[in-house]
């Protein structure tokens, strides 16, 4: 009998070789308490979290949490059933109302999470005979969007407006085309020239949908994303985003004027077929949202906290991944799979927790140690991140590693 997980045997041998040189697993974290969005204990220590995705600090929001429980005690810990059946209760459409208000849009639709919303809109918006025309760089969520239905797929270099207008010529004008762009890259934090990319776009007949995941909550005037801040509001036919960021809690969402957009809670199966948000899910969410849309003073604090990180973190000599600082990503490279654990490592000993990424993640031959920036980041958690990555760089002798590479 053939072994059916003989195919993931490299992968099981190349794991085993990082843990048998005495580096901890770093898919396998617990966090045993959180405290706060930017404190927990691990290891039975307290530690700074700069890897959550956490940007607006609503996890711990008070207003949010006592939504939450209301919701638990008047409707329960779950629907148990999805939202064209018994799954659809009053939270649900409050939610989308938030939506819909926070967004300025006709209609919202709401995924339990953010993965089935790409997974949904991707895979049911194109079909047969139509063509998605996506960044190379693309989310897995948008890949597997791709994967479950059957329209043609087309790539193009990421964030390169040349490359998307030459595929763009080479399609049938009359064919249908959707064009997928993501406001921020989760890898390497840098943002989409989405004006100049939309503009194209357009032109060539498409419809476009944008990925705003990490960008909800601080680009533009309303916090609504970097499509808002680009000042292509009038131009993106969809917007997909996530509960899991900005939010602070889970679930997924798309939200749209096209006036034939509510068909898809008939057609689309990651919605019809799965179970909906539980109640307190729902109701922390739709405070969440109604709470960001006013959070004028997060968002600044933000950027504050993240330029901060950025130009600390250059100052010290570590290479990263965008030159400025253009989102509260801030990847820091490394030059190898080894060296990556291993400074990820002393991170977490230093009281410190970053994620470690690499291919196929990352971009081929890219690995990293991505931090995501909290509103709710002090100064002083800054200043001891900082010294911490310099600590750790001499642990395990980054910039002597880095030398050798360059040699090579």
């Amino acid at each position: 009998m053939s072994d059916l997980f003989s195919k993931f045997d490299p992968l099981i041998s190349e794991r085993a070789g990082v843990l048998a040189k005495g580096v901890r697993d770093p898919f396998a974290i617990v966090m045993q308490q959180v405290k706060s969005p930017t404190v927990a204990v691990i290891d039975g220590r307290d530690t700074i979290l700069l890897g959550t995705y956490n940007y607006m600090g609503m996890t711990f929001d008070a207003d949010v949490i006592a939504a939450g429980e209301t919701a638990l005690r008047d409707f329960g810990a779950g629907t148990t059933g999805s939202r064209v059946l018994n799954g659809t209760y009053q939270g649900h459409k409050e939610c989308e109302e938030a939506l819909k208000d926070f967004y300025g849009m006709e209609h919202a639709i709401v995924f339990s999470t953010g993965y089935l919303a790409n997974l949904g809109m991707v895979s049911t918006l194109a079909g047969k005979g139509d063509y998605i025309i996506l960044d190379a760089d693309s989310h897995a969520s948008i890949y597997d969007g791709c994967y479950l239905g059957n329209a043609d797929i087309v790539r193009f270099k990421h964030n390169s407006a040349e490359d998307l207008e030459k595929r763009l010529r080479r399609l049938p004008p009359e064919a249908g085309k959707l064009v997928i762009l993501e406001g921020v890259y989760s890898m390497l934090g840098d943002i989409a020239p989405l004006k100049e990319l939309v503009g194209i776009a357009k032109a060539h007949g498409a419809m476009v949908l944008v990925d705003e995941a990490h960008g909800m909550g601080f680009f533009g005037e309303h916090g609504r994303g970097v499509y808002e801040a680009a000042g292509v509001a009038d131009d993106v036919d969809f917007v997909v985003g996530t509960f899991s960021k900005s939010v602070g809690t889970v679930g997924g969402f798309c939200v749209s004027n096209h006036p034939k957009f509510e068909i898809l809670r008939l057609v689309c199966r990651p919605y019809t077929f799965t179970a909906s948000l539980p109640p307190a899910v729902v109701a922390c969410a739709a405070t969440s949202i109604r709470k960001l849309m006013h959070a004028g003073e997060k968002r600044q604090r933000l950027w504050e906290m993240s330029r901060k990180l950025h130009g600390g973190l250059l100052a010290r000599g570590f290479r990263l991944a965008t030159e400025t600082c253009e989102s509260a990503i801030v990847s820091v490279l490394m030059p190898d799979q080894e060296t990556t654990v291993r400074m990820w490592q002393a991170m977490l000993e230093l009281g410190v927790y970053v994620n470690m990424s690499r291919p196929p993640a990352t971009p081929a031959g890219v690995f990293l140690l991505r931090c995501s920036l909290c509103a709710e980041h002090s100064a002083a958690q800054l200043e001891i991140v900082l010294e911490r990555f310099g600590q750790a760089a001499a642990m395990v002798g980054l910039f002597e590693t880095a030398v050798e590479v360059a040699a090579e």
